[in-house]
């Protein structure tokens, strides 16, 4: 079993790394492998796709890159292999995205990526810092997490689900705000798990183990 977390240049992925190490290694989930070898994705048991900073430059970034996204999309789309985004990883897998310009994202997940517009213009944005939690929908990643366990936020932009019962749960920042996403074989998570503490490592333990 080999996880791969796909590297496209959009960020510093060690804290991923060694999150997803620590937890494989406990749970007896084979390797985890960074790489930005399309043959490597395409053959991965599992994909976790990160991202860091805006929509538009990741997305090019990784298309970008010859031959990542079309190794991505045969395993997980074709191949039905459980895949996980975090952050813009996670953002990506909208409709579309406007953040500075619309973008065209991968239309996995029906929807668009929005600026987050807190109710209370003293709400400050970039919705930055712990938030917690409320479960909108069970699902296996999330057992074991509970509405009021919290996460680690830094963004400014949020996805809009077009179907919210693929919403599967937010936080309240001025108005509900998309943490986690999620159909089929698809999850990912506006926070970054790799730094959520005991929440976070919950979450990439039950993905390492999920068989959807």
């Amino acid at each position: 079993m080999t996880t791969v977390i796909v590297d496209y240049e959009s960020g510093n992925l060690h804290s991923a790394e060694k999150a997803f190490q620590r937890m494989a290694s406990e749970a007896g989930a084979g390797k985890v492998v960074v790489t930005s070898d399309p043959e490597t994705v395409r053959t991965a048991t599992r994909i976790v796709l990160p991202g860091d900073g805006a929509f538009p430059a990741c997305r090019n970034e990784l298309y970008d890159h010859r031959g990542l996204f079309e190794a991505m999309k045969e395993a997980v789309i074709d191949k039905g292999r459980p895949f996980m985004g975090i952050c813009i990883g996670m953002q990506m897998l909208a409709t579309r995205g406007l953040e500075y310009t619309e973008t065209d994202g991968f239309d996995w997940i029906a929807g668009t990526v929005v600026s987050v517009a807190p109710s209370d213009p003293s709400m400050k944005v970039p919705h930055m810092g712990w938030n917690d939690l409320v479960i909108d929908t069970p699902h296996p990643v999330l057992d074991g997490v509970s509405t009021g366990d919290h996460a680690y936020f830094v963004h400014s932009y949020h996805f809009e689900v077009a179907d919210l019962s693929q919403r599967i749960a937010h936080v309240d920042y001025g108005g509900p705000v998309t943490a986690v996403v999620g159909r089929d074989n698809l999850v990912g998570t506006q926070f970054h798990p790799e730094k959520s503490q005991a929440t976070g490592l919950r979450i990439i333990r039950n993905f390492l183990a999920w068989t959807p």
